[in-house]
């Protein structure tokens, strides 16, 4: 894929006007409240495995509306003292997979938490194990349209409550030191990073990575790749519904959340990637309200940086909890 968005120096101030409802926090503020109301401790089952230096929990904790949603909780074995911990959300169409795919932070002496996406899992990778038993109106295959007529019924207020109450399950963990707690994810995971973030007070940081879910309306006009591209095809069929889709999902978009951020970000973009255009994640890092530092991978696609930038990450976050204010580790 050649460059197709905007220039690199115009990307870097791109700042546009998203539409935003007036009761985009009345209605973020009732869901969540009515969730937790439901919510019941999470379970943590001690899991055999070959890890010597890990231990290994399988979790179950209360979602959008008390379900049921799994996670993997990693710590390494004889930790001591409450840890800083990392709260990780999925990409698109993949599940928790199995726990040693994921060693990173807890080898590097975080508590690691990472969750799994309702409903998805068979896409690629090992699989999930979080069903999502709400029903929705005609949908195109996918996740992107399940309730799309109406914000009460879409998909992504399911997964987005869930996204916040893990990181309420992971502060209630002895384990995990409450106010060091930093959420991360790629893709859709980054783009449920954004909401997180936005929706949760007293992070100590957030690392969307090549975000998913943000600026809808330029995103599904400017590339043709799903998953965006799920959205182009239901309103190909649906003809007039355009102006009631757009409304609804005008409450998860990651520029409206990157607004209400109250802790700092580091984003990475790739500049060659079709899926996640550029313009739609710097959108969101130009609104970030508590400051983002946007990493650019000028010849990648949507696999970004990968490796190294989690080696960037890493840096990135143990600054974070060494900088004025935060606990150190």
């Amino acid at each position: 894929m050649p460059f197709f968005d905007l220039p690199a120096a115009d990307l870097r101030v791109f700042r546009p006007e998203v539409a935003e409802p007036d009761d985009f926090d009345a209605f973020w503020a009732d869901t969540l409240a009515a969730s937790r109301g439901a919510a019941r401790p999470p379970r943590l089952t001690r899991v055999d495995s070959p890890l010597a230096l890990v231990e290994v929990y399988d979790v179950e904790f209360s979602g959008y509306a008390g379900d049921p949603v799994k996670g993997w909780f990693l710590v390494p074995t004889d930790a001591s003292g409450p840890l800083p911990a990392v709260v990780e959300y999925n990409g698109y169409g993949g599940g928790r997979g199995l726990p040693h795919e994921r060693l990173q932070w807890a080898a590097s002496g975080y508590a690691h938490f990472f969750m799994d996406t309702r409903g998805q899992g068979s896409a690629w990778g090992t699989g999930g194990g979080t069903p999502d038993p709400h029903g929705t109106g005609p949908s195109f295959p996918g996740f992107m349209t399940r309730g799309i007529h109406d914000p009460a019924e879409y998909y992504y207020r399911r997964v987005f409550t869930d996204a916040v109450l893990a990181v309420d399950a992971v502060r209630s963990l002895d384990a995990v030191d409450e106010t060091r707690v930093a959420v991360t994810g790629g893709s859709q995971g980054g783009g449920i990073a954004l909401a997180a973030a936005g929706l949760v007070e007293g992070l100590v940081g957030a690392m969307p990575d090549v975000p998913f879910l943000c600026c809808f309306e330029r995103s599904v006009g400017l590339t043709d790749r799903d998953p965006y591209n799920e959205i182009v095809r239901y309103l190909s069929i649906h003809r007039d519904a355009a102006p009631n889709v757009f409304r609804t999902l005008s409450y998860f978009d990651g520029v409206n959340f990157a607004k209400r951020a109250s802790a700092p970000a580091l984003v990475s973009v790739a500049l060659m990637d079709p899926v996640c255009p550029p313009s739609t994640v710097y959108a969101a890092a130009n609104h970030h309200a508590a400051g983002a530092e946007v990493v650019e991978y000028a010849f990648n696609e949507h696999e970004g940086g990968q490796g190294v930038h989690w080696e960037r990450q890493a840096a990135w976050l143990a600054g974070m909890l060494r900088s004025p204010g935060s606990a150190t580790r």
